[in-house]
């Protein structure tokens, strides 16, 4: 029998990617959306209407697996979104779970999200089941917001300065995701995941205008030209706030990490944010895949 594998955040950068590669492997997939109908999924999946911040949704979602991956949603409301993930999957008796937290995780420095990512940490590991902790750096993807910028010929606003952080690839981060939910040897390990290299904001705009053949401009903010940007995203004050502390963390080098977890895990290298923007190219209106 094919034990069902959860994954939370199922429709997201990561969890949409671990969820097709799942597939791929003949695994037995649920997926936990806000939108079952609406939401594309691959033939075969099983699709369950729910949210991290719904806990009987949850709790639901997680009866009969035998793995999840936890993906959580952080604002200043999420201290205990991941503790209530694990309280549900214990109580479901799953087996194992892997959680997708992030580089630094509890360092309040970085901001609400390093804070509540510690805090699902913790849940974690003080669970009693099998546990697997990802800590990613910055996904290569991110870089997809400058997009409507370079199509409009606009400048790409930049909060980070030169602040350098060791890019990782979001493939690489499902890729690794889904061995460590199927895979032995991964038990109680936390892995930081980076690409090869750290890069700043310039740095990556310069190899993305290499492989567009455009120059990529960037324009640096103030953090109150930041807080003022967020405010006028929708973000509210308090979590405009958490983002700044976050933004300096980085901006100060506190992610200048490189490590190589990646490459242990996979056996190959970490691929470069190059390689993700060659692949991704089309997407900022350069042809490609």
């Amino acid at each position: 029998m094919v034990a069902m594998i959860l994954v939370t955040g199922a429709t997201g950068t990561i969890g949409s990617d671990v969820v097709r590669r799942l597939v791929a492997r003949g695994e037995k997939v649920r997926a936990l959306t806000r939108d079952p109908g609406g939401d594309r999924l691959p033939p075969g999946v099983e699709a369950v209407r729910g949210h991290p911040r719904d806990l009987d949704s949850v709790a639901a979602a997680m009866a009969g697996a035998d793995a999840a991956l936890l993906v959580g949603v952080f604002g200043p409301e999420d201290a205990d979104t991941d503790g209530g993930m694990v309280r549900a999957a214990r109580a479901a008796g799953v087996r194992r779970v892997v959680k997708l937290s992030a580089i630094s995780a509890g360092d309040p420095r970085t901001g609400l999200g390093g804070i509540a990512h510690g805090h699902g940490e913790e849940a974690v590991r003080g669970s009693g089941l099998e546990w697997v902790i990802l800590r990613p750096s910055s996904f290569a993807s991110n870089t997809l917001s400058w997009a409507a910028a370079l199509r409009s010929g606009e400048l790409v606003p930049n909060m980070l300065g030169t602040g350098r952080q060791g890019v990782v690839d979001p493939r690489d981060v499902a890729e690794i995701a889904v061995s460590a939910l199927v895979g032995p040897g991964h038990v109680e390990r936390t892995y930081t995941l980076t690409g090869p290299e750290t890069l700043s904001p310039h740095d990556q705009a310069a190899a993305l205008g290499e492989v567009l053949g455009s120059r990529v401009e960037l324009r640096d903010l103030t953090p109150s030209q930041t807080r003022e940007l967020l405010v006028a995203s929708g973000w509210s004050e308090e979590s405009a706030e958490g983002m700044l502390r976050s933004v300096r963390f980085v901006a100060e080098g506190g992610n200048a990490v490189v490590t190589g977890d990646v490459e242990e895990v996979l056996g190959r290298p970490a691929r470069t944010y190059r390689e993700w923007a060659q692949d991704h190219k089309g997407s900022f209106g350069g042809g490609g895949g």
